[in-house]
């Protein structure tokens, strides 16, 4: 019923609406886990995917209109700046629902205080951040640390190389099944708030100054999973909608790699700005 009282379509007149879209359906993703799966010895060790389930059934009709609409409008353009300008709205949309993940996660992670609720994302972000090292990651970060050690040259290699993994499963989840990419997306919002409560050492005044310190970066690399996303949607649709030997299907093949590249460049400059930019600032 909740994704029939928010419209999909509502995102075409004000991407920004979509803000309030992500700060319901993680609310909801979050309270929900932590009010019935809680005081279960069993499940509450899996709070941090059940979040991310819930997450995922909340979202999925928005993404399975947008990955069909964007489709029929990506037959009518071809050339690098008309793609990207026929696609910008769904993208800035995105970036909206995922910021609003982002806060509402963090929030409700600080209010809440419960150390399960985001436990599988924490663990993944020390895995990225010291490979060599998690449990140490893990154990410094909860006591309000920042884990250390590697060089920039290092750190700049394990980042890019991470995120361009997630980028290629965004990309086989998304030519897989249209909308089957949000699990990728919704993961990482939960990974940056999960972040964003043990760097700010769980206060909810410091929450702002958390999320400029991920999002720096953050920014510019969900953005390349959001256009991975619409290249693997756009692909699959083409193919059942035309087969492979249409001359429609071939712009979309054309536009996805476009699109494709779009992406690369822009994790590309999202790990620079992370290994030597955010630092300078936090």
């Amino acid at each position: 019923m909740l994704e029939m009282i928010i419209n999909p379509k509502e995102s075409e007149k004000g991407p920004w609406k979509m803000l309030f879209v992500g700060l319901v359906y993680a609310s909801l993703s979050l309270l929900l886990v932590h009010w019935f799966f809680s005081s279960d010895p069993e499940l509450s060790k899996a709070s941090g995917m059940i979040v991310i389930a819930f997450c995922i059934m909340f979202t999925l009709p928005y993404m399975y209109y947008l990955i069909r609409q964007e489709e029929k409008e990506d037959e009518l353009v071809e050339g690098f700046f008309s793609v990207w300008n026929m696609h910008k709205d769904a993208i800035y949309a995105l970036m909206w629902l995922f910021l609003g993940f982002i806060i509402a996660f963090s929030f409700w992670n600080i209010v809440l205080q419960d150390s399960n609720l985001l436990n599988f994302q924490i663990g993944t972000y020390c895995q990225i951040n010291s490979p060599g090292n998690v449990e140490g990651c893990v154990s410094q970060y909860t006591s309000g640390g920042i884990t250390g050690g590697a060089s920039k040259e290092m750190r700049f290699l394990s980042i890019l190389e991470n995120n361009v993994y997630v980028m290629i499963f965004t990309l086989i989840f998304s030519l897989i099944f249209g909308a089957g990419a949000i699990f990728i997306l919704i993961w990482n919002a939960s990974v940056i708030a999960a972040a964003i409560g043990i760097f700010t050492n769980y206060s909810l005044g410091e929450i702002p100054i958390g999320i400029g310190r991920y999002m720096i970066h953050g920014f510019p690399e969900i953005t390349a999973y959001f256009v991975t996303a619409l290249a693997g949607g756009i692909f699959g649709v083409g193919v059942i909608r035309h087969g492979v030997k249409n001359k429609k299907f071939v712009r979309v093949l054309e536009n996805a790699f476009v699109l494709l590249f779009i992406a690369v460049v822009i994790l590309i400059l999202a790990a620079v700005i992370e290994v030597y930019l955010t630092p300078l600032i936090f």
